[in-house]
């Protein structure tokens, strides 16, 4: 049994819409490869779908511009690029214009070219003063801005840093020892032997020599120190 004919209308539902789409294009993609090989003929072929998405065929060795350059030069009296060639120059038209009329604006305000600010009437004279004055009145207002954020920053930063200082300063008393004590880690004998007895840390404190009663002595005999010497082990 042969296929049936189907009726040529658009296919309402979209998924069955693209399905055909995709199954045909590539059919006529096919056709048109079969005959540029064939007949050895200058095929483009360009095709755009629902979704505006692009599929050319083009004669391997060809170019698009070529084609549309051969297409021209066939009939002779068509430039297809000429409208849009007349679109740009009225485009740049339009650009130059304004451009020319920014700059005449910015000399203006920066108080440049005397004979046109001569040519200004009363009228337009007192347009561009006013401009001029919300023009200092907006820098103004962010001048002012931009010195109070810094001033907030700075100032942030000094209270960071006074309470990292009070901080460091009350770990510094914590640590601190009574000036009259030194720290003394000389190992003596009576050290060794408190290290030998398991003793984990060893702390041993002098009293400073401004404090010291050291009596004059004669020979080797007699005592260093005085009785009420502080040794702690």
């Amino acid at each position: 049994m042969g296929r049936g004919k189907i009726e040529i209308k658009l296919i309402e539902n979209p998924t069955n819409r693209q399905v055909t789409y995709s199954k045909r294009r590539n059919g006529i993609f096919k056709k048109a490869h079969e005959l540029s090989v064939l007949c050895d003929a200058k095929v483009s072929l360009i095709m755009f779908s629902k979704n505006n998405k692009m599929h050319e065929y083009i004669t391997p060795g060809l170019s698009t511009k070529k084609i549309i350059d051969q297409y021209q030069k066939t009939l002779g009296d068509i430039d297809l690029w000429r409208s849009h060639y007349e679109k740009m120059l009225e485009n740049l038209k339009k650009l130059k214009d304004i451009n020319n009329k920014l700059r005449r604006q910015i000399r203006h305000r920066i108080g440049e070219g005397g004979l046109e600010l001569d040519d200004l009437s009363f009228q337009q004279l007192r347009s561009l003063e006013e401009d001029m004055v919300s023009s200092i009145a907006k820098i103004r207002e962010r001048k002012f801005h931009v010195i109070k954020t810094r001033t907030d920053t700075c100032r942030k930063k000094v209270r960071s840093l006074e309470q990292m200082n009070g901080n460091l300063l009350l770990e510094l008393e914590k640590c601190v020892i009574h000036p009259q004590f030194l720290f003394h880690d000389e190992g003596d004998e009576e050290s060794a032997v408190a290290l030998a007895n398991g003793a984990s840390t060893l702390y041993a404190f002098c009293q400073h020599h401004s404090h010291m009663n050291i009596p004059h002595h004669h020979g080797g005999g007699g005592e260093a120190f005085k009785n009420d010497d502080l040794r702690l082990a």
